[in-house]
């Protein structure tokens, strides 16, 4: 089923993060093999993935109506790619948390309150991987569709600095686009797709929308 934004998310209450990691009652799925936060659905998403100490961290645009025990096409990838690559578990993170099956539904107005709390989520991500004692391994596994927001780069930037505070080492998996080298949509790719060093993330980002 589809999902299409009821209303931008400036006209919605929306949890911080650290309320959203507050469990609720209406979770059912397995807690310790999911993490769902928050643990229902709603008009965003900040986080889903399986628990483990070695993930790897898919970076999509916006979350779709993925959930646990409910995968996407796209999230089943993500999985298959994640433990062909040696990592024990995959999360799922979006560089905007508005869920919108289509993203040219997303929202053009970029609402500042709700990209803070997402930051603090890929924060919270990457601290667990530092913790657990990997370097954090973040999937820039967003297509083309980076393009359909100016405010998108902006976001993809501050997750750089907040990777750069714990080592983190970015990639991309499969063949870059033609037009504008844009890493790879997890769609498609085989399952024995290896990851690449994204080397050229910063000079790829002040290359996007010219």
């Amino acid at each position: 089923m589809a999902h299409i934004p009821q209303s931008p998310t400036t006209e919605i209450s929306v949890l911080s993060f650290e309320d959203a990691l507050i469990p609720s009652d209406t979770g059912t799925y397995d807690r310790e093999k999911w993490l769902y936060v928050p643990d229902f659905y709603s008009e965003y998403r900040y986080i889903l993935g399986t628990r483990g100490k070695n993930p790897l961290i898919a970076i999509g645009i916006n979350p779709s109506t993925a959930e646990p025990d409910n995968l996407d096409n796209t999230l089943k990838s993500v999985e298959r790619i994640a433990l062909g690559n040696g990592c024990d578990s995959f999360v799922m993170f979006n560089v905007y948390a508005q869920r919108a099956t289509d993203p040219d539904q997303m929202e053009k107005t970029f609402n500042e309150a709700l990209h803070r709390e997402n930051m603090k989520a890929f924060d919270y991500i990457l601290r667990l991987s530092h913790e657990a004692g990997n370097p954090p391994k973040i999937w820039a596994a967003w297509g083309t569709i980076i393009k359909k927001r100016p405010y998108l780069p902006a976001c993809v930037r501050d997750m750089i600095g907040i990777g750069q505070k714990y080592g983190a080492q970015w990639y991309t998996c499969g063949q870059r686009s033609k037009n504008g080298a844009h890493p790879h949509h997890p769609l498609y790719l085989r399952k024995d797709a290896k990851l690449d060093e994204f080397t050229d993330i910063d000079e790829y980002l002040e290359n996007v929308g010219k």
